[in-house]
């Protein structure tokens, strides 16, 4: 939490409580269902809430604004994200519905309002929204596939509506994959944001759509 508010100084009492909530739901449920590795749970600020809330360096949500986090597991990045920019909506995707279960859970458990869990296949969802939000959970192309549909058309943003994603390593491959639209990802480096060593090769990539 030190490390969260140091980045993070404008958080108003009811952020900083709903961030403080984190720590004692993830260990509670993921006693219960695995959606963070035993010895990831201990880092659970810097390796999973922190790395989400880098897509909010690259972009702060305008208010009344829809976001979709496909395969969000057991929340991330959509709940911290949430919690940061409470006048915008986050639907929160997974096909597996116990992960779905803990998101759910949590968001309830710290008072989240602008939060909804959907137990559903990308492919199935019948949502528009101005971004989508992802954190490693497939290829760069099969991420733009699913999210192509879901966009909507209205621009309210500092950013064109698009694709925001969290991935690691090295993703000249999978940017090149894109084929003509590569020219169009931007790429961020965690690192500039957040000096840690965890995120060295962590990448926020933006993409138009």
């Amino acid at each position: 939490m030190e490390t969260l508010l140091q980045h993070f100084p404008a958080l108003t009492d009811t952020q900083i409580k709903q961030f403080e909530g984190l720590d004692a739901l993830y260990r509670e449920w993921n006693e219960k269902i695995n959606v963070i590795s035993r010895k990831d749970i201990d880092s659970l600020y810097l390796h999973h809430v922190l790395h989400s809330l880098a897509i909010a360096k690259v972009l702060s949500f305008k208010d009344g604004s829809t976001v979709v986090d496909l395969g969000t597991g057991g929340g991330f990045p959509g709940i911290p994200l949430a919690i940061l920019f409470p006048e915008s909506q986050f639907i929160l995707s997974d096909s597996i519905g116990k992960k779905i279960t803990v998101a759910r859970e949590v968001a309830q458990g710290i008072g989240l309002e602008n939060v909804e869990t959907v137990h559903a296949r990308t492919e199935s969802l019948k949502i528009k929204a101005d971004f989508v939000v992802s954190r490693a959970v497939a290829p760069l192309a099969q991420l733009l596939a699913w999210a192509r549909p879901l966009i909507a058309k209205k621009q309210q943003n500092a950013l064109p509506n698009g694709l925001i994603c969290l991935k690691g390593g090295k993703l000249q491959a999978e940017i090149a994959e894109l084929g003509k639209e590569k020219k169009y990802v931007d790429t961020f480096n965690v690192k500039d944001y957040f000096k840690n060593e965890f995120f060295d090769e962590k990448s926020v990539l933006y993409l138009p759509i």
